[in-house]
């Protein structure tokens, strides 16, 4: 599984994943249809086949079912070995029917592509790199030796080479092209599940910490009470004690103690408070609070506000809003040179977000890709203590762009010196930029009128 704190892809560590039950299934169903196709070759088409060691064949599988039936539990999931094993125990068993059956002018050798499709889809690439190669010199041998088919009059069925050959080609490209295919398409779903997981998780944490106010406040709340009354008792004891000093001053140290713990608490309370009342906060404040981890590291951030003329808009301080920006703030800081630039522009509809730092840029190979998972943007990677927290495998990224594009935002990303950039009345940079525009509409926060009634604050 992948998270923001593991280095290690969960998509290079697959083991475990193929249950055995499943693998049983499918095996069933193949055995329903060896016996279909051997008993219709027989009756129907009347094409003489060593019924024996065919139907050997299919009581072969039989039988493993049967003993991994009764040997494992339904629900015990292979390793990466075991179900590499089995795969290769059906394919050879295909292969053995596949001889007894008039080799590759048998159309079910076509067949020999489902253990491929399902190692490149469940498994790691060495497991399916063997499976293939296997396949390939399984189909290679059967395309050679076999036991042709005959009818009961004695004819041979006989295809022409040039079919014959054409048939192993296309079987051969098939398992390429279907193994490739299959394990793509798996790997960006589970690429894409593994990171969205880890986005859930990192918008639930940032929601805890927006709610941990509340409860600050309440047990300021709730704390007072008590605390009140430990104090006028140990009042009323330091009077009564007046004759024990020794006790009179362990009733002082109580008092003195529980007046500590009401102004931590009222510290406390009012940080709570603030923060219930803070659901929403100046456009600049929340670019502020974003950035205020990476303000500190090294790199100068400068926060440029182009509508100035204008009043501020006032936004939801949404989790996903900040911590989205947080993490972009944090890959500019991490390969800029000295600089980040943090510009928002505001109008009667929109609000335009760009953060620029003055690094290499994004490489124009990748640049279509980002905001993917698992993929690394920018050119060079600074030394471990300059990025703290980050892995540099593009889920930060993904993790910024999934947040803020929930909010409402379109991102695009880009280079200083792309011509979308309408930097002519700026001074010239260079480096990445990430650009996040919103409608108003999506940010603004309610505000309370005069009877108590939500209305959105105006310009």
């Amino acid at each position: 599984m992948v998270t923001a704190g593991i280095t290690t892809p969960a998509h290079e560590a697959r083991a475990n994943w193929v249950r055995l039950r499943t693998l049983i299934l499918l095996r069933w169903l193949a055995i329903l249809g060896q016996i279909a196709a051997i008993l219709v070759a027989d009756r129907f088409y009347g094409l003489e086949l060593p019924l024996g060691l065919c139907f050997a064949a299919v009581a072969l599988s039989v039988l493993a079912n049967i003993f991994a039936s009764t040997l494992f539990p339904e629900n015990r999931r292979l390793s990466e070995t075991e179900a590499c094993f089995v795969l290769l125990f059906d394919l050879g068993q295909l292969w053995f029917l596949i001889l007894l059956a008039g080799g590759l002018t048998n159309p079910f050798a076509l067949l020999v592509l489902a253990p491929v499709t399902i190692s490149a889809s469940a498994l790691q690439l060495r497991s399916t790199v063997t499976i293939g190669g296997v396949a390939i010199l399984l189909v290679t041998i059967a395309a050679f030796w076999y036991q042709p088919l005959r009818f009961s009059d004695g004819r041979e069925l006989v295809v022409p080479p040039t079919f014959a050959f054409g048939f192993w080609l296309a079987i051969v490209i098939g398992i390429l092209f279907l193994g490739l295919y299959a394990r793509r398409v798996a790997t960006e779903i589970r690429s894409m599940s593994e990171a969205l997981l880890a986005t859930q998780m990192a918008l639930a944490r940032e929601q805890k910490l927006t709610d941990l106010g509340g409860v600050v406040a309440a047990a300021a709340h709730e704390l007072g009470t008590p605390l009140a009354t430990i104090k006028l008792v140990s009042a009323e004891l330091i009077e009564e004690l007046s004759d024990h000093p020794d006790l009179q001053e362990d009733a002082r140290l109580i008092r003195e103690q529980a007046d500590r713990c009401r102004d931590i608490l009222r510290d406390m309370g009012r940080a709570g408070k603030d923060d219930l009342h803070l659901r929403q906060a100046p456009l600049s404040a929340v670019l502020r609070e974003a950035a205020e981890p990476h303000l500190s590291r090294g790199k100068r951030v400068e926060f440029i506000l182009l509508s100035e003329d204008s009043t501020q808009p006032t936004i939801l301080r949404r989790p996903e809003i900040i911590h989205g920006l947080r993490n972009l703030i944090q890959n500019a800081v991490d390969f800029a040179r000295s600089t980040v630039w943090i510009e928002v522009d505001w109008s009667d509809s929109t609000v335009t977000l760009r953060i620029i730092d003055d690094g290499e840029g994004f490489p124009q190979n990748v640049i279509g890709r980002i905001g993917d998972p698992f993929v690394r943007a920018r050119r060079a990677e600074p030394e471990a203590p300059q990025r703290p927290g980050y892995e540099g495998m593009g889920l930060g990224l993904f993790i910024a762009k999934t947040l803020l594009e929930r909010s409402g935002a379109e991102l695009t990303f880009a280079n200083a010196t792309d011509p979308f950039l309408p930097y002519e009345d700026r001074p010239a940079r260079c480096g990445a930029v990430v650009e996040a525009v919103w409608p108003l509409a999506d940010l603004l926060a309610p505000a309370a009128g005069a009877l108590g009634e939500n209305r959105r604050i105006e310009d």
